[in-house]
């Protein structure tokens, strides 16, 4: 017989809960936002570093070096310290976001319940959500290059397909990532493990062909592209707000993926050792293979599928880029799929499940490149460039989400001594449908974000978004619970 209220119990720190028809019967409830079994947790510290790895080398990530010198004015050395420090400074709301993941095996929408609501936590979630599934696009758009690329070169008719034969790479890629997504978690954990050294074989491969045709010294006395005698503070700051921007969205949802973790432990160790290092070096590894593009290529290259694409060997090219589409899969599902996934079933989890909640994420995703996908069928003219959108995309989406990553990290470790209701999470007796606090703490950042956009004396608001935005944030959701405390805090009991 089915007990009618949940249990919670605790193993090594570690809580589980165990449902009752007062929760399974919940609308706020399903089986994929359930809280993940203790014995389920099975990620260790090599499994969260390999997906960090899986992560981090993709395109994006390559073309970062020139992102930071050809838009924020910065010299390549400056440009990798700002790659490197921001990923460093990105580890502490990723590592102290990771924490109720681990604890409470809950994924990123199911958390958010406890700051903005219920119902209310919806908004941010779908915020969270529109971006990734821009992400996927553009990461899925890399990935048709590449199956273009890697059939034009085992198949010589293909190459004259030209546009249609990328459109044509662009939905086989679109459907490999939503089939990887919807076998699941451990599916994701396979596919990081197995590609990690791959990709890492991949960087060592490129630097190896790169390195005789590019000077180090030269590069790194390339000037900056700023005016003369400006200060670099306020350059470097601006980059360093853009590269935080990069994993600003892992840094909200990564209770997704704690949410497997077997300990504190190994989120945090598999974190430090996979994320900076890793941003860096392959930032790195794109500001020297575009400096050799000429000398290797004859032309200027700044992304690698593109720069592969112009070797002369067939098998080095069908080599390389059956190892590209890899290292895009990797990222593209664990990165841009699994947070919508979670985010789209918040809705409604009894109508929409991981399935449906992928397919959606899917045609989301397809629509955004719809643009991309007609100027490459020839059926649209357009100059706009999808390395100028998501590099535009850095600085502006970082300034929205930094307010929810501060508010996050003040509700469960200062308002809520890292204590939730675990049952109360998935029923509409505890916590306030809507948590208007956390509303208020998030619209006053976003509101001065917008209004600095037009005035030159409060630039640097924008410009700093991320930062300037997780502290006011935090500070005044923690001002607003501490002049008048939310019931659902004296309910929360672990």
């Amino acid at each position: 017989m089915q007990q009618i209220r949940s249990q919670v119990t605790e193993r090594n720190g570690l809580y589980e809960l165990e449902a009752g028809t007062d929760v399974l019967d919940s609308p706020r409830y399903n089986h994929d936002m359930a809280p993940t079994k203790v014995g389920d947790r099975t990620w260790n510290k090599w499994h969260i570093t390999a997906l960090w790895v899986g992560m981090s080398i993709c395109v994006p990530t390559y073309t970062l070096g020139g992102v930071l010198t050809a838009y924020f004015g910065l010299s390549v050395g400056e440009a990798l310290l700002a790659i490197l420090f921001a990923n460093i400074i990105v580890l502490i709301p990723l590592t102290l976001n990771a924490f109720p993941g681990t604890k409470y095996g809950i994924p990123f929408p199911v958390l958010l319940r406890s700051s903005f609501g219920i119902l209310g936590s919806n908004i941010p979630c779908l915020i969270r959500a529109l971006v990734a599934c821009g992400w996927f696009g553009i990461q899925t758009m890399f990935g048709g290059l590449a199956i273009h690329l890697f059939l034009g070169s085992v198949f010589e008719g293909w190459k004259s397909l030209g546009g249609t034969g990328e459109v044509i790479g662009f939905m086989v890629f679109w459907v490999l990532n939503l089939w990887v997504v919807i076998r699941g978690a451990e599916s994701i954990k396979w596919l990081e493990t197995l590609s990690a050294p791959l990709l890492v074989l991949v960087g060592v491969g490129l630097l190896v062909w790169a390195m005789p045709n590019v000077s180090m010294t030269e590069l790194m006395l390339i000037p900056a592209k700023r005016p003369e005698g400006a200060s670099v503070v306020s350059y470097f700051a601006a980059g360093l707000t853009a590269m935080v921007g990069f994993w600003a969205t892992l840094s909200l949802n990564i209770p997704d993926f704690s949410r497997y973790a077997k300990s504190q432990k190994d989120q945090i160790l598999g974190q430090i050792i996979g994320l900076p290092l890793t941003m860096f070096l392959f930032a790195a590894l794109g500001v020297v293979m575009t400096a050799a593009s000429v000398k290797l290529v004859g032309v200027t290259v700044s992304d690698p599928v593109t720069l592969i694409g112009h070797i002369q060997s067939p098998v080095w090219v069908a080599v390389a880029m059956a190892l590209i589409i890899i290292a895009t899969l990797s990222t593209n599902t664990a990165a841009n799929i699994v947070s919508p996934t979670n985010d789209f079933q918040n809705i409604a989890p009894k109508v929409i499940n991981r399935t449906k909640a992928v397919l959606l994420t899917g045609v989301v995703g397809l629509v955004l490149m719809a643009h991309e996908l007609l100027k490459k069928l020839g059926l649209i003219v357009s100059d706009v460039s999808l390395e100028t959108v998501y590099s535009n995309w850095l600085l502006g989406y970082s300034s929205l989400l930094g307010p929810i990553a501060g508010i996050m990290v003040v509700d469960y470790f200062l308002i809520r001594k890292q204590q939730l209701d675990l049952a109360g999470l998935y029923r509409d007796d505890v916590y306030p449908a809507w948590n208007w606090f956390g509303f208020i703490a998030f619209g006053v950042p976003v509101a001065l974000t917008l209004l600095s956009l037009g005035s030159d004396a409060f630039s640097w608001f924008y410009s700093y978004g991320w930062f300037t935005g997780s502290a006011l944030g935090g500070v005044i959701y923690y001002g607003l619970c501490s002049m008048r405390p939310d019931p659902s805090v004296a309910k929360s009991a672990v």
